[in-house]
């Protein structure tokens, strides 16, 4: 039946087959939304403290509560969708962070704490939802191309907004500036509302998704293996992202400035490696490869960013663990697409409990780091911790179920 299902959805988006560059653009754009307002706000937290009169520990909740709602809203994100439907949940995820618009009328910190939590739940049911119409829209020798855009997007969404806030901000208010990359959004939920389309599922939706069926999912050996390798490797980089420029600037005499500059190589090396892998998976057969080798890359790199104490030999393993932490992505995002059994409502099952676990981990890590340093007055043993399970992605290439690709194609 599930095969029936697959070739159901994909039939339907053959009827109108250039109209799923629509569908793409859409589904890009929503993304590039989510790049533009994750860490808008960091750039701009001095002129917060000022105007709101609050902590720094008050004001780093603007970034830290989203990305927890985010991360909690992708499993149960995955359960919603199945019952409200993925049209009606991805116009409504992408309203959600085109609520930021409003942050210009956010004269309170809780105000603007709130908007911030609306953004985090619609970035999570919308990076949730968007498998699903993945999985539609493209044929599987596609949807590798999508995957990859969308991950070039969002790091060069982050990548603007905060380049572009504070500069924007000497003409214009604080508040505005994050209205304005809001408003983005917005004006995408209004073009979805629109110009978006989603196949019928209607046999699938006879039954309700529950609690057992994503059991079931997420019991699957590759499933399992390709989630939890990734979610500890992207819990290192969390960790060392966050802990890496103080632990260079304490143990390694290199200035904050040059610190911050090391560690910003990991995002801006990732998009250069999101491109190749993308290019890669469409000419390499094999899968295993993309964890293995990734999985050593990124494990000798992330013990060599605080072991080692040669100044290049730093900036090569933090240029590892960028490569080795986004190559595999392309392939890790398409590869549950290609299985025999998977259907659109399945893959959101899989994209969310992704985006739940390795968030939840992300959220961990840093606190983790933080904590060793008080403890035992060294990064070492927390960072240590990390880079331990991150050698997890290696035993995901290895005892990953060979896959026919040919078959995958069909």
């Amino acid at each position: 039946m599930t095969a029936t299902l697959s070739q159901l959805t994909w039939s339907e988006a053959r009827v109108k087959p250039r109209y799923r560059f629509v569908i793409a653009a859409l589904i890009l754009a929503a993304h590039l939304s989510i790049g533009l307002n994750f860490f808008s706000v960091t750039p701009l937290l001095p002129l917060v403290i000022d105007d709101y009169e609050v902590s720094r520990a008050s004001a780093s909740l603007l970034i830290a509560l989203p990305t927890v709602v985010k991360a909690l809203t992708g499993l149960p994100g995955s359960l919603i969708i199945n019952r409200f439907g993925l049209n009606r949940s991805f116009t409504i995820s992408w309203f959600l962070v085109g609520m930021l618009a409003l942050s210009p009328l956010a004269t309170t910190f809780p105000a603007m704490i709130l908007l911030r939590l609306l953004y985090g739940l619609g970035a999570g049911l919308m990076m949730t939802a968007s498998a699903s119409l993945i999985m539609q829209w493209f044929p599987t020798n596609e949807a590798p191309i999508i995957n990859t855009l969308l991950l070039v997007v969002v790091s060069l969404g982050v990548a603007a907004s905060i380049s572009l806030a504070v500069p924007l901000s000497n003409s214009m208010s604080w508040e505005a500036v994050l209205g304005l990359f809001g408003v983005i959004g917005l004006l995408g939920a209004i073009a979805w509302t629109l110009l978006g389309k989603t196949g019928s599922t209607t046999q699938e939706a006879s039954s309700l998704f529950t609690l057992r069926d994503v059991w079931q999912v997420f019991r699957n050996r590759t499933i399992f293996l390709l989630v939890v390798g990734d979610a500890l490797v992207f819990i290192q980089y969390a960790a060392l992202t966050s802990w890496l420029p103080s632990f260079l600037h304490e143990f390694r005499g290199v200035s904050l400035e040059q610190a911050g500059y090391i560690t910003g190589l990991l995002p801006a090396i990732g998009v250069v490696a999101v491109l190749i892998g993308g290019f890669l998976s469409l000419r390499v057969k094999a899968r295993r490869p993309f964890f293995i080798i990734p999985g050593l890359i990124v494990g000798l790199g992330g013990f060599g960013s605080f072991l080692l104490t040669d100044l290049n030999a730093i900036y090569l393993s933090v240029i590892m663990i960028g490569v080795g932490t986004w190559i595999y992505q392309p392939v890790l995002l398409t590869l549950p697409m290609q299985l025999p059994w998977m259907t659109p409502r399945k893959i959101t099952v899989v994209w969310g409990a992704s985006l739940t676990i390795a968030g939840l981990g992300m959220f961990l890590s840093p606190i983790v780091v933080g904590a060793s340093r008080d403890l035992f007055q060294t990064f070492v043993p927390g960072f240590s911790i990390w880079a331990i399970l991150a050698w997890a992605l290696v035993f995901t290439g290895l005892y990953l179920p060979r896959q026919s690709r040919a078959a995958a194609n069909q």
